[in-house]
């Protein structure tokens, strides 16, 4: 690559994050942020990367979206024979992180990965454009393949199970998985580099509230 990567940069500028505006509660900052993020960054807002770990200690990460938050925690829907469902059945030790660019905001949140009950699972399968419910049932997701014609074989082979008006069941071996946190760090780009980072430490049943150094 020929292009001058280190030349490549912005000086960020928004407003600060103060302890008095993060306030006590990391999960209501994070719906104020994310609420901010929907209004303000129309191309996926709910987008996140998702970190695992496989046995062998190595790194993955990929972006998902966000489905579902309450105060359970964050939630996520995808396959659990892929890559991140077999790593996560290893180690369910996971990190999510937000990025705003417009806002100049990011979110990081670490915490133990659980799937969530059937039920929660068939329920938001159901409100899926039938194209995704049939895709979710046809993509042996992470699975090798010659190439994209044996998938799309293998979706019209599925579109052809069911009649037009038909339901189209959730797979067994698909569904959410729920992130509880017990570290939240939000990030606020501010100019000079001198960012805020306000982080909440979950502790019992309290979460404390600590800043550290950009």
């Amino acid at each position: 690559m020929n292009r001058d990567l280190q030349s490549i940069r912005r000086d960020y500028q928004f407003d600060d994050l103060l302890e008095e505006q993060a306030g006590n509660n990391p999960l209501s900052l994070f719906d104020q942020w994310l609420e901010a993020a929907i209004e303000t960054c129309p191309d996926d807002p709910t987008a996140m990367t998702l970190s695992t770990v496989d046995s062998d200690g190595w790194p993955h990460s990929r972006v998902v979206l966000l489905k579902q938050r309450d105060d359970s925690g964050f939630v996520f829907f995808t396959n659990y024979d892929s890559e991140k469902g077999q790593q996560l059945a290893a180690n369910n030790k996971a990190c999510m992180n937000f990025f705003w660019p417009a806002m100049s905001r990011q979110i990081r949140i670490e915490g133990h990965i659980e799937k969530v009950e059937r039920h929660v699972s068939t329920e938001y399968f159901a409100t899926r454009p039938r194209e995704s419910q049939l895709a979710a049932r046809t993509s042996q997701q992470s699975v090798i393949i010659a190439n994209r014609g044996e998938l799309k074989s293998a979706y019209d082979a599925e579109v052809q199970k069911f009649q037009p008006t038909d339901k189209i069941p959730c797979p067994e071996n698909w569904g959410g998985y729920l992130l509880t946190p017990n570290f939240i760090e939000f990030w606020q780009g501010r100019p000079s580099r001198l960012h805020d980072r306000i982080c909440f430490v979950r502790h019992q049943d309290n979460w404390l509230r600590k800043r550290k150094a950009p």
